[in-house]
């Protein structure tokens, strides 16, 4: 059973196994490796960081040190056969090492190691001999070597493990020490010697497993007293089996048993615990793109009264009228300001707005309140007196004034006319979100000039994030104040208006004039790039066309999806009875445990992939034992498709219906794929399984407002006709400009014979190899794909490149291009840069070939339909069609507009969407009309 830590009554020392925690924190993520827009597998040190952090922070140790491996001592003699079974390390891993120690170092963390020797005897040499000098010391590692060691005043810190099977860190002392392995510490090495230790090659005695082991040592004692009555044993397995094996019983103990008289010193002086280098950490951070942990962590802790801002500034509490016209005429003088929002909520259109920044020069920036609130006896009035706070020096100065007028007051008038003036020009972070709550405030806000979100992303498309904490961090080298600092932490976090108004004035005003900062510096990044006109033509307009959608929201039916959870409800139950009796008992259908318990154990299937826990139960294992005839992975399958179209959609959209406009607006995400595609966020509307029948009937429960119907335009085959314009090749062309079904076309060219003489299964094939060569997939893939062997999918592939020879042409010459300028462009300009192609391990070179020959096209089909949505968006505005533009499903544009209109709708948009770009093959638009979002197809 676990146990808690005891307290401290001795001093601490931690010793970690480095090459154990490491191997740990690239496992854990290995399925879903973090990658670098460098193309640096850093999942390793990620992991390593971490931990360290949380060592640190949570146990607080007096001495910390990290052993590492320099040898295999004289086990490597004792049995030549020592670890060769182990697997080379990963190459990735391998490249990962030097990046560790770094940040070992930046932790000021001292590395122990003896040539020759393994960190286990040295560990287990400063553990001894920390005890001797009166302290605690604690072995963090999850080997069960070390469990040997244990004894009072030596105990184990197991860390655990993280990914998608997490197990939380445990705790090993005396008291819990017998329970992984059966037995005491002091027989581990025993047991170990019986049973062998596969990982490093250590033989143990054959035929003898884990149970039996506990058996003879319960009743014998140790190895030696074992052998000595070996013909006393009953088990004849047994004890023929020691009768054979005493020498390598004898040998395994030798191996497994940690040395504790090394020729290394323990120095307190040296490992006693210090502050990190948090400079150091912080560029390693930036560098390796932890940005949370650089922004959290890699800077000192410090009050905000105490802050010191590598950035000088004065942020001042506006509060009467003339205050305000001051700020006013000073940024229509300027001509352009910074401007943010702050409220009470994440979520724009539920969100109550609280106060505005603007910061109208770098280091000069105002926050205005007019809804923060008292938590005394006089609450709901705002703070106020006259008192200046003045920050460190170097820091900003922020000045406590009195209370300002309503926002919608006629005294306030010039404010919300330079909040709605064209002419004026509005920077900020994430300005889509500033635009919604100001709409809810009955603002329009006008003349969106300069998002630094935007900008960041055009600049780096392929970073995690580009939060204003984190870019200030990387571009200006300033640590942002954060949200918990002003308004605390969990459940003691109180709301934005109840923040004492001279650190809501320093957060807020800090927003803003960061954000202009960082404008003045990616504005002339982007145009040395030649990015601006992707920006100032495609990105930033956008910005505005997505809020106009949000706002714009969608109905949904709720009566009918009422009735469709009930009939999935009355699905699962009966596909579960199924699932049951297929397997012969209830258990627990999520459970992973269970589940490969009852597929592999119970019914004995083939195993098809294993993970470090154990035998793999996801769905490509299911599907491969569903093809192979078994009922029981199908109704899985079934079971677990159901379970999460429920939980999803069918029952959560209507929780999510706005109550003030009884519509879901879902959140379009324009900074995310580094291709430039859009995605949409609570509730995600893009990955609605359309192409299952229960996946495709969830959308019949959207529905237009009342007297209104659905128009949908969907770009037709937009990827291949791209496809077309940039290889140029004669076939490809030829078929796109006469109207020719293109899938049809390529496989009368494949298989040699007339179009009419093409069967449907010539061209299915036909179409997965077009969309194969788009995404670069191999004979291994496609083989799957088609289910066919890999040898007839290379054929077809280089069959595919003999017709289409320009095709081929193409691809080659991107990856060339990527190869030696480091990234690929679509056809607005926007850049995806390919660092992978400079890796030495082949499965990252070959995803960055992959994404070489990918990305133009893919980001050329989100290019142009941005471009078809900002066309479509100003008509509509002016007033055009009658219609509203709704969502945006990567290809597929959805609109409402009043019935007896969509024909002129249709055709408006058609024209729109055609007149995107101009190619070298013709562009084509396909959709529908309904009255549900399903009838639109």
């Amino acid at each position: 059973m676990p146990v808690e830590k005891p307290e401290k009554t001795r001093e601490r020392l931690y010793l970690i196994d480095g090459y154990a925690l490491i191997y740990r924190a690239f496992f854990a993520l290995i399925s879903r490796p973090l990658m670098s827009s460098k193309g640096e597998n850093t999942s390793a040190a990620w992991g390593v960081a971490r931990f360290l952090i949380k060592v640190m922070e949570k146990h607080q140790p007096d001495y910390l040190g990290m052993v590492f491996d320099a040898g295999d001592s004289e086990r490597v003699e004792m049995y030549p056969q020592y670890k060769a079974t182990r697997e080379k390390m990963p190459d990735e891993l391998a490249l990962s090492i030097p990046r560790i120690r770094e940040l070992v170092q930046a932790f000021r963390i001292p590395v122990l190691e003896l040539e020759g020797y393994e960190a286990d005897d040295v560990i287990g040499t400063l553990a001894r001999k920390a005890v001797d000098q009166g302290l605690e010391a604690v072995i963090v590692s999850g080997d069960k070597d070390f469990y040997q060691l244990i004894r009072p005043h030596v105990c184990l810190l197991n860390p655990g493990r993280g990914g998608p099977t997490a197990v939380e860190e445990e705790w090993v002392d005396e008291r819990n020490a017998h329970e992984r392995l059966g037995v005491k510490p002091d027989r581990v090495v025993d047991y170990l010697g019986l049973i062998g230790d596969a990982s490093d090659n250590v033989p143990g005695v054959s035929g003898i497993g884990p149970k039996t082991a506990v058996q003879l040592i319960e009743q014998y004692g140790s190895i030696e007293d074992i052998i000595a009555h070996t013909a006393e044993i009953k088990s004849k397995r047994a004890r023929e089996a020691l009768e054979a094996f005493a020498d390598s019983a004898r040998l395994s103990k030798r191996l497994v048993t940690i040395r504790e008289d090394l020729p290394v010193e323990l120095d307190l002086e040296a490992i006693k615990l210090q502050e990190p280098d948090r400079a150091r950490l912080k560029d390693l951070f930036l560098d390796l793109e932890f940005h949370t942990l650089a922004r959290d962590w890699a800077a000192p802790a410090e009050e905000p009264e105490v802050r010191t801002n590598r950035l000088a500034g004065t942020y001042t509490l506006l509060s009467t009228v003339d205050e305000v016209r001051a700020v006013v005429d000073q940024a229509r003088g300027a001509g352009r300001f910074a401007v943010d929002t702050e409220t009470d909520s994440t979520d724009p259109m539920r969100a109550c707005l609280c106060g505005i920044s603007i910061g109208v020069n770098p280091g000069q920036a105002y926050y205005l309140p007019f809804r923060h609130r008292t938590r005394g006896p006089e609450q709901g009035e705002l703070l106020g007196d006259a008192t200046p706070i003045t920050g460190t020096e170097g820091g900003p100065q922020c000045e406590v004034v009195r209370n300002l007028p309503d926002l919608h007051s006629e005294a306030m008038r010039p404010l919300l006319d330079l909040l709605e003036d064209e002419g004026v020009k509005k920077v900020g972070q994430n300005l889509k979100y500033d635009f919604l709550v100001f709409r809810r405030e009955g603002i329009d806000i006008r003349g969106i000039d300069f998002d630094t979100m935007v900008a960041s992303y055009v600049l780096e498309p392929g970073r995690r994030e580009h939060g204003l904490d984190s870019i200030a961090l990387q571009h200006l080298d300033h640590k942002t104040i954060s949200y918990e600092e002003v308004a605390g932490k969990g459940k003691a976090q109180i709301p934005f208006a109840e923040v004492e108004l001279e650190n809501a004035c320093t957060y807020a005003a800090e927003d803003a004039d960061i954000a202009l900062r960082l404008a003045e510096k990616f504005g002339p990044e982007m145009e040395s790039l030649h990015l601006d006109r992707l920006f100032r033509e495609v990105e930033m307009p956008l910005v505005h066309v997505l809020a106009e959608m949000e706002w714009n929201g969608i109905r949904i039916d709720e009566p009918f999806f009422a009735r469709m959870g009930e009939e999935l409800r009355t699905q699962q139950s009966r596909v579960e009875r199924e699932i049951y009796a297929e397997a012969g008992t209830e258990f627990n259908i999520g459970s992973t445990p269970q589940l490969r318990e009852i597929l592999f154990g119970k019914l004995g299937l083939p195993v098809i992939k294993k993970t470090k826990t154990g035998a793999s139960t996801d769905v490509d294992v299911l599907q491969a034992l569903a093809a192979q005839g078994h009922t029981l992975p199908t109704l899985l399958m079934q079971y677990r498709q159901i379970d999460k179209l429920r939980g999803t959609y069918v029952d959560a959209l209507p929780r999510m219906v706005n109550p003030d406009t009884g519509r879901i607006h879902t959140s379009f995400n324009q900074t995310v794929a580094a291709t430039g595609r859009l995605s949409s966020t609570d509730p995600n509307l893009q990955n609605i399984p359309i192409r299952t029948e229960m996946g495709a009937e969830i959308r019949r429960g959207f529905i237009p407002a009342e007297g209104h119907v659905f128009v949908s335009a969907d770009y037709s085959q937009i990827e291949l006709r791209i496809l077309a314009h940039y290889s140029g090749d004669e076939a490809f062309v030829t078929a796109f400009r006469a109207g020719a079904d293109i899938h049809r076309q390529t496989a009368a060219l494949i298989f040699d014979v007339a179009p009419d003489a093409v069967t449907k299964e010539m061209r299915d094939r036909a179409k997965t190899v077009n969309f194969g060569i788009i995404y670069g997939q191999g004979p291994f893939s496609l083989g799957q794909q088609l289910g066919i062997p890999q040898s007839e999918a290379k054929a077809f592939i280089e069959q595919y490149f003999e017709r289409f020879p320009g095709v081929r042409r193409y691809l080659d010459e991107q990856i060339e291009l990527a190869k030696s300028r480091g990234y690929v462009e679509t056809l607005t300009g926007r850049r995806r840069y390919i660092p992978e192609l400079k890796s030495k391990n082949w499965n990252i070179r070959a995803f960055g070939e992959r994404a070489a020959t990918n990305a133009p096209i893919q980001g050329s089909s989100a290019d142009l339909i941005k471009i078809a949505m900002i066309r479509i968006q100003d008509d509509l505005a002016a007033g055009v069609v009658p219609a509203k533009m709704l969502l945006q499903v990567h290809d597929e544009l959805l609109f409402e507009t009043p019935i007896g209109s969509e024909d002129a709708v249709r055709e408006f948009v058609r024209e729109r969407m055609e007149g995107a770009a101009t190619l070298n093959v013709p562009l084509k638009v396909e959709g529908g009309v309904g009255m549900n979002w399903l009838e639109t197809k």
